[in-house]
């Protein structure tokens, strides 16, 4: 490869870089333009950390040989375990460990090889081993995504040559560069919608980020609380409060998201949610649904709690609806992307009344008017309950 056609491939990853091409759609457009280019690579693979409360790390793996050529693979935090051996038996490992910034490993060898990797590939006809590591950031790394680890085999007879090498030399810090970009606009989506919601989120990268810029909504909202969440802070122990807490928050969240619903807001043991959709009875519909899943969920986790002897508990909630102000609160130098008004007031104090009541799930007169009349039998009135903020009184519905 010449110094013309590294310089051709340079340009396409610079100019998809800046248009956002992903991940995956970059490496298989890279390695593609270099076999075009008489550079013979049949295998590829990149990997970097990442920040995101789930995934420790992803990886992007090309085949020339198989008919969906990229795929991903994501190395979950769960799995830490399993993923710290991984790491510890690859020759990025130990390149790290010797200071090495690139290392080559012909497959030509006889016996058996330091690392599996090599005796894999040769298994499968490879002839060449390159891998190269790419610093990515200083010391203000985002997260630990401090470097791209990038490894190319060939089955050519010979393997790489010397120009071979050096087109990968000279190319791949263009193609982390790429990557590094498109990687940091999905961390950033991730973490948005990790923290702020999926619909709030996807707003905040929108732009909508000027304080005090909001938008009246009318929506049906979701409040949920954990039952005698007072009393067993008091009993449980406190290495065990925040697993009880998670699995709990991890029931009520999967279940919103499940049902099509967006959590705005996580506030102790609460969750504040909305359902929006321009048929509000859908979106009453919606929350139904996942109050059903809530149940299902709360069933099982409790099922298992009580196999483990760990405390148990249910859930309190509150469906409602009304309109509300849905957007940036707050000051200059701190703001939340929620929802205020009357309503959001009202559901949460609906939540509160659960205990006496005695039930588990109360909803307003407004929301049970949405429902069509299938569903809004399965109610009955409770009468009407005194809401601490409220100035008149609000009629509650549960089921029989």
């Amino acid at each position: 490869m010449d110094d013309l056609q590294i310089r051709t491939i340079s340009d396409w990853l610079v100019a998809q870089g800046l248009l956002g091409l992903d991940e995956t759609g970059l490496l298989e457009g890279f390695c593609e333009r270099c076999r075009e280019q008489g550079l013979d690579l049949v295998q590829a693979a990149l990997f970097l950390d990442t920040l995101h409360p789930v995934l420790e790390s992803r990886g992007f793996v090309w085949n020339a040989e198989e008919t969906d050529a990229t795929r991903q693979r994501e190395f979950s935090r769960y799995e830490s375990e399993r993923n710290s051996r991984l790491w510890s038996a690859s020759p990025f490992n130990h390149m790290l460990e010797d200071a090495l910034s690139e290392i080559h490993l012909p497959l030509d060898y006889t016996g058996e090889a330091r690392f599996t990797i090599l005796d894999d590939l040769r298994l499968e006809g490879h002839t060449d081993y390159f891998a190269l590591i790419h610093r990515l950031s200083g010391k203000d790394a985002f997260g630990e995504m401090d470097s791209l680890y990038s490894r190319w085999s060939t089955k050519a007879p010979g393997g790489f040559s010397s120009d071979d090498l050096h087109a990968l030399r000279s190319l791949v810090p263009a193609l982390a560069l790429s990557i590094k970009a498109v990687s940091l606009k999905w961390t950033a989506q991730s973490l948005v919608e990790v923290y702020l919601g999926r619909d709030a989120g996807h707003r905040v990268l929108e732009g909508r980020i000027a304080r005090g810029k909001v938008e009246s909504i009318h929506t049906v909202l979701w409040y949920s609380d954990i039952a005698n969440y007072t009393a067993l802070s008091e009993q449980v122990h406190s290495s065990d409060l925040i697993p009880m807490l998670n699995d709990y928050a991890e029931a009520v969240i999967s279940s919103v998201h499940a049902a099509g619903g967006d959590v705005l807001k996580l506030v102790g043991d609460g969750t504040l949610a909305i359902f929006t959709s321009a048929d509000r009875c859908q979106a009453a519909l919606a929350a139904l649904k996942a109050e059903a899943e809530l149940q299902e969920r709360i069933a099982t986790l409790n099922a298992t709690r009580l196999e483990q002897e760990t405390a148990i508990t249910s859930v309190y909630l509150a469906l409602h609806v009304g309109e509300v102000f849905y957007g940036n609160v707050g000051s200059d130098e701190r703001l939340d992307f929620t929802v205020i008004g009357p309503a959001v007031n009202e559901v949460c104090r609906i939540a509160s009344t659960c205990r006496v009541a005695n039930r588990s799930v109360l909803v307003s007169s407004a929301f049970v008017d949405l429902l069509p009349p299938a569903e809004r039998a399965g109610f009955e009135t409770l009468g009407s309950f005194h809401l601490k903020g409220v100035r008149e009184p609000r009629e509650l519905f549960a089921r029989p």
